[in-house]
């Protein structure tokens, strides 16, 4: 049994995540968030503990992180890059090594042609706080795996490619449950993909931008 502390629990992929565990594993969950009334229906689970913290609160953030054996970022924003710099003080101090991470596709300046240059403009004040997580965890000792999503959306399907930093980013979009498909295929399997910066994608969506903008 694994013990999977997911950091900005309330977000889209991360909920996915937390019904797949509950349903298809016999894990423990740490569920960290700011407000944790947002996940109330969990309280009760014998298999979930609730902790309602920020980030930069190193107290809370490292007593929650102190039992876990994989810690799952889902956290965004403007200041990614000085929540990465928490979570990373906060994986040293309690020694932790193994952290699933979740950035997107620009974090290495990886995407190509009009559809690149789209998003630069799309995303432009979230992308340095991306490319400082990405230098971040590169420069690390983490067994981290960064994950780069295309624009994402709700559609019910698990439909993905992947790519690495090294090569051009694939496609324009991708679903929440096809990334939440490969945070589970890391949980499941945590030696996959160590120090690795991964893209996805669903497949056969090349284009200038997302076809529903």
């Amino acid at each position: 049994m694994t013990k999977v502390m997911i950091i900005g629990a309330h977000g889209g992929t991360a909920r996915l995540v937390i019904d797949r565990l509950l349903t298809e594993t016999t894990d423990e969950l740490i569920l960290f968030l700011r407000h944790a009334t947002r996940l109330a229906q969990y309280r009760d689970n014998p298999r979930v503990t609730l902790v309602e913290g920020d980030v930069h609160d190193m107290v809370t953030l490292t007593r929650a992180m102190a039992p876990a054996d994989i810690v799952y970022s889902n956290v965004g924003g403007t200041d990614l890059g000085t929540q990465t710099k928490d979570i990373l003080a906060a994986m040293k101090q309690t020694s932790q090594h193994r952290l699933i991470f979740i950035s997107a596709l620009g974090a290495h300046h990886e995407v190509p042609g009009k559809f690149g240059e789209w998003n630069e403009q799309a995303i432009a004040a979230f992308l340095p706080g991306f490319r400082e997580a990405a230098d971040l965890l590169s420069t690390s000792s983490i067994d981290y795996t960064e994950i780069r999503p295309a624009w994402l959306t709700d559609h019910d399907e698990i439909d993905y490619e992947l790519t690495t930093s090294h090569e051009p980013f694939k496609g324009t979009e991708v679903s929440r449950a096809s990334v939440a498909d490969l945070v589970m295929r890391l949980i499941v399997k945590p030696n996959d993909y160590q120090r690795a910066s991964l893209g996805i994608n669903k497949p056969h969506t090349a284009g200038d931008r997302p076809q529903w903008l």
